[in-house]
């Protein structure tokens, strides 16, 4: 079993699944957002919990329909002006394409 080493969205190379992974994880922490991962029967995204939004991902999940996730969460926030890789911006807003 070899692991993946990059993710593709659709022919173009974004980076490595755990970089982005790490920066989606960044980009929460500079949102102010927690980031909770648990397992369970559940897909993800975002909800409220105690009166705080918080993006829930299940970690038995496989790791590109957890980056989804993340990417599909982060589209409800303004990122105009908030500071991130290209590559993050570029996963984030094809996952707004592939959403549409």
């Amino acid at each position: 079993f070899k692991q993946k080493t990059a993710y593709e969205i659709g022919v173009r190379l974004v980076g490595s699944e755990m970089c982005i992974r790490d920066r989606f994880e960044q980009l929460g922490q500079r949102l102010g957002m927690k980031i909770l991962k648990g397992r369970g029967d559940f897909s993800g995204g975002t909800c409220t919990v105690n009166n705080e939004t918080v993006i829930v991902i299940n970690k038995m999940k496989p790791m590109e329909q957890r980056l989804r996730i993340l990417a599909t969460s982060f589209l409800e926030f303004n990122l105009d002006e908030i500071y991130m890789v290209p590559a993050l911006r570029a996963y984030i807003e094809e996952s707004r394409i592939l959403n549409l």
